[in-house]
């Protein structure tokens, strides 16, 4: 009886820790991989075993209350102690074995990792995925990530990263666009032409156009009556003959194969490397995050061979 309520009361703690840190039951429990009840039963038993009240709740926000803020520190360092012991435990196996939470952008995770989890799978078996896709910026040891994969700049240096591949930015359009209104032959040439532009759902800012012309790098924002903040709608509004737009080759991959898009200004094409994989310190040991970083690292190239220009 005593090791159940001990139990539950580090439970209680674990849903405490993300909770102050999420601002949310919601997103506490999304992180627990529980539901929000139990997220908010476990809560309301610890305070009233400690006797404070931990959150001040509304209808649209929760705060720590001074208790809770005096406590919250000390219960998310509980909380990365009890995960860096089952890190340390997990290591000790030989074979990569137990659950990884992957968080990555929507057009990296749905173009390339989720085609790749199946086949890593198949070879690690004990090993379960559960993959996050959202162009919002998940902090990776507050919400229990084990690797995230990013794009653009680091600026926490909490983590351990890797650089992957490069991916190739290039301009694309339907055929039937191209043969309507011609093929542009350099970027200035885009002026005469309908383009659609692709904006950052975490900024807000538009995606500018890079262009490798005469050995210097030239980016430029194109003049647009179509944006969007979906790399998956900008390829259909592509598809669908409504202009030029610039997107990775690993997104466009299989809609070239398919003849519903052709690359367009490739010999102004821009290789960029920026796209990272990150993972805590806590997580360098463990064999099941060694072998999806190496899946990860292959993926990459692969994807970069396959959209090498000819």
């Amino acid at each position: 009886m005593k090791e159940q309520i001990a139990l539950e009361r580090l439970a209680g703690l674990a849903a405490f820790a993300r909770a102050g840190s999420l601002g949310s039951f919601t997103a506490a429990a999304h992180a627990l991989s529980i539901s929000p009840s139990a997220v908010s039963k476990s809560i309301q038993r610890l305070e009233t075993h400690l006797g404070v009240a931990l959150f001040t709740r509304t209808t649209r926000s929760l705060t720590l209350t001074a208790e809770g803020r005096e406590l919250h520190e000390r219960a998310v360092r509980l909380l990365r102690q009890a995960e860096e012991i089952e890190q340390a435990a997990m290591a000790a196996r030989s074979e990569p074995a137990g659950s990884l939470r992957i968080a990555a952008p929507l057009p990296v995770g749905q173009h390339v990792i989720a085609p790749a989890l199946p086949a890593f799978r198949r070879r690690h078996p004990r090993v379960s995925i559960d993959l996050r896709l959202s162009d919002r910026m998940v902090d990776i040891v507050e919400e229990g990530i084990d690797i995230a994969v990013r794009i653009g700049e680091l600026d926490d240096t909490r983590l351990l990263a890797r650089r992957l591949a490069p991916h190739r930015l290039c301009c694309f359009a339907s055929p039937g666009y191209l043969a309507a209104r011609g093929t542009p032959q350099h970027p200035d040439d885009l002026a005469g032409h309908e383009t659609i532009t692709l904006r950052y759902q975490s900024t807000g800012q538009i995606l500018q156009w890079p262009f490798r012309i005469g050995g210097r790098l030239v980016e430029m924002t194109p003049a647009s009556g179509l944006s969007v903040d979906v790399s998956e709608a900008l390829i259909a509004m592509l598809v669908a003959g409504g202009g030029i737009g610039m997107a990775a080759t690993f997104v466009t991959a299989p809609y070239v194969a398919r003849g519903e898009l052709v690359p367009v200004l490739s010999p102004f094409a821009v290789l960029r490397d920026n796209i990272t994989a990150l993972w805590p310190a806590s997580r360098r040991t463990n064999p099941a995050v060694r072998a999806f970083l190496l899946t990860l690292h292959e993926t990459f190239r692969e994807q970069m061979r396959a959209a090498a220009p000819e």
